[in-house]
């Protein structure tokens, strides 16, 4: 699967863009904040249907302008792919494949299989629980629809639990029997999202940890480790016993949405005790084993964007990873560095068809 086209209108800081690709190497160079890693995130938002950067949509149009479009065409089973996103300011945004709207952007989730690799990863370290359970949801979502909608209806019941809580202490009254329909179905949705995670974790972490293996070449001693309330008591029990607690906070405490992956080295969080390089290598095994996982379980290569690598490692690593699609460990990738003359130097060496473009 590659992507062979693409079309930019309105986008972010980009009037308008063209852009023919290599099926294997394409290359986009030239100072900051002209518009490399917009040109990836067009990619990633043709893959998820959002940016990887800025999660509000309106946002991602041009300055002064009413509307964006994304257009590009995929290579995939033998199919061409034409995807398009738009969005226009008072509208909701649409996701078209093949001239057909999706109802729900949950459909299209997984079409596209992509890994994004870039600076802004470190947020996985240094933010709170919700940004790495959402990098645990977004690679499961991909291979299982099924979990995807399983985490929609959780939410929304939870939402609803919540709302209940405040009317009860609102209005000083209480009903046992509404509250204990919520809890069935939120501890239906919960055991079965938290046996998928588990299972997930248990195939992704060996993985993870060859690639660490891989990228350091060392004896660091690294972990991942998958914190949940439900692994010491079930979800119907955990909101039994934590029902006073609840009425006191109006909103749910206990359940799979505290679930967190704890991120460790030598038995530390190695957002207090790693260097900047154990963090970046850290990462770089994390999401090369996304890009693992996700090949092995779809049987497709994923599409992979490098932005701004070179922040994250030095050129021998750079060069020891590129050099992977030599071993047709990747298929298409895209590269964005401020340096013609280093991405060149390198993507030449792998002896590949590639393309640069100059920003």
């Amino acid at each position: 699967m590659y992507l062979k086209n693409l079309s930019l209108l309105n986008y972010k800081n980009i009037s308008e863009g063209n852009f023919e690709f290599d099926s294997k190497i394409n290359c986009f160079v030239g100072k900051n904040g002209i518009g490399k890693t917009n040109v990836l995130d067009a990619i990633y938002h043709l893959s998820y249907g959002k940016s990887y950067f800025n999660p509000l949509a309106i946002q991602n149009i041009k300055h002064g302008e009413e509307f964006f479009v994304i257009d590009g065409t995929f290579e995939k089973n033998d199919r061409s792919e034409q995807i398009v996103c738009s969005l226009k300011k008072g509208q909701k945004k649409v996701l078209k494949r093949n001239g057909k709207a999706y109802d729900k952007f949950s459909e299209h989730i997984g079409f596209i299989p992509l890994v994004i690799i870039s600076p802004s990863d470190n947020d996985l370290i240094m933010e709170g629980s919700e940004t790495r359970r959402k990098f645990i949801d977004s690679v499961i979502s991909q291979l299982d629809p099924t979990y995807l909608q399983e985490l929609i209806s959780y939410q929304k019941v939870i939402a609803q639990r919540n709302a209940l809580l405040k009317y009860f202490a609102l209005n000083h009254t209480f009903d046992k029997e509404t509250l204990g329909i919520y809890n069935e179905q939120l501890t239906a949705l919960g055991h079965s999202v938290f046996e998928k995670r588990k299972k997930f974790l248990a195939d992704f972490i060996p993985i993870f940890n060859a690639h660490h293996h891989a990228i350091t070449s060392s004896a660091e001693n690294i972990s991942l480790v998958y914190q949940s309330q439900l692994h010491e008591q079930t979800l119907d029990k955990l909101l039994e016993e934590n029902l006073q607690r609840d009425r006191v906070l109006q909103y749910t405490s206990v359940g799979i949405h505290k679930d967190d992956l704890s991120f460790e080295i030598d038995e530390h969080p190695i957002k207090k005790f790693g260097s900047q390089g154990q963090q970046k290598s850290f990462l770089i095994a994390l999401k090369l084993a996304q890009f693992d996982f996700m090949k092995k379980q779809s049987g497709v290569l994923p599409i992979l964007l490098f932005d701004d690598i070179f922040d994250k490692l030095d050129e021998t690593r750079v060069s020891k990873i590129v050099q992977m699609v030599n071993d047709k460990v990747f298929g298409q990738i895209f590269i964005s560095d401020t340096h013609p003359e280093r991405t060149e130097e390198i993507v030449k060496s792998t002896h590949q068809s590639y393309r640069i473009f100059t920003l």
